[in-house]
Order: C-alpha cells, then structure tokens, then sequence
C-alpha cells in the first residue's frame, strides 16, 4: 500500500486527515502529516519530514500531499520526491486526501491520476450541480 504524507502549513494537513477519519468512520493506515510554522526554518525540517516518510512507507512508495505550490511545506516535499517512489501533488484539499486513500493500492502511476482528479473535481459552482 503506498503511504500517504501531508506537508502543510500549520495545523492545515492534521484537520485534513481528521476530517478524512470522520468520513471514512477509521484511521487510515501509513497516513501521517508535517505541519509547518510561520516561525519553521523548512531546512531544519529535513531530518522529522524523512524520519515521518519512513514511517509511512511499507516499500510501495509514498504520495506527499502539499497544500500550496512554491510555499515552503512544498519546498520541503520537494526535496524529499523520488520520481516512481515519492511522488507530490500540490494544491491539498479533502476530496484529494480521501481519493488518494481510495486508489493507493492501485500503484502510483493511478493514484497520481486519481487523486489529482478528485482535487479537481471537487471544486465546482454548487447551483450548477
């Protein structure tokens, strides 16, 4: 199963992954989060995100989620991406999280497709639907 790691800011990917316990009614497995401070030097960072990767990662890869591209959790993730094995997505929000969750037994190739879609996808005008 491919493990999941949110690289956030603040308490952002921690609320992500409650809210995704809340709908799925269960802590999913190999799913964790790094909240960044205002006041975080990302670099001294480092070492906790690579530790919690490992935490996360049975030998089927890991997916980090980030919430903003260019922002410093995504400068973080970056540096830990091992294209085929640590891939990343930016632009986090809950029906990405919970789609991810859905598709990562699938390899990562799908997930990537999958929970970028769901991102996506679950940004829409309400009156239109």
């Amino acid at each position: 199963m491919i493990g999941i790691l949110l690289i956030t800011h603040g308490s952002f990917g921690e609320a992500l992954v409650q809210n995704a316990c809340h709908v799925l009614n269960k802590r999913p497995a190999l799913l964790n989060q790094l909240g960044v401070a205002a006041q975080d030097d990302p670099l001294d960072l480092l070492p906790l995100a690579r530790n919690m990767l490992q935490m996360v990662d049975d030998g089927d890869g890991v997916l980090i989620l980030t919430d903003i591209f260019g922002a410093s959790p995504a400068n973080l993730a970056l540096k830990l991406l091992e294209p085929g094995r640590i891939e990343g997505l930016a632009g986090a929000n809950l029906p990405m999280l919970l789609r991810a969750l859905t598709y990562r037994d699938k390899g990562m190739e799908v997930l990537l497709t999958r929970a970028r879609d769901g991102g996506r996808d679950g940004v829409f005008n309400m009156q239109d639907h």
